[in-house]
């Protein structure tokens, strides 16, 4: 995409946004989700494959017990 039609795109959006947060709600999905837990969001062909968090955990949970053991290391924050 050339600089212009970037421009272009973003021509509606303002310099600074000033929100509101004392009308904030918290999270509703976030109490499903529990401590140390990583949410991704999988691209449309993946999500076309694998259309239930089971199926998605199902494989992944086969991947990581084919894998050789990790040391363990400091979390990312």
């Amino acid at each position: 995409m050339s600089e212009n039609e970037l421009i272009e795109q973003n021509a509606d959006m303002l310099s600074e946004y000033h929100l509101d947060y004392s009308t904030a709600r918290p999270n509703r999905f976030a109490e499903d989700i529990a401590e140390g837990s990583l949410v991704v969001v999988l691209e449309p062909r993946l999500a076309q494959v694998f259309k239930t968090p089971e199926r998605v955990k199902a494989i992944l949970e086969a991947i990581a017990q084919a894998m050789p053991p990790q040391e363990p290391h400091a979390a990312h924050g």
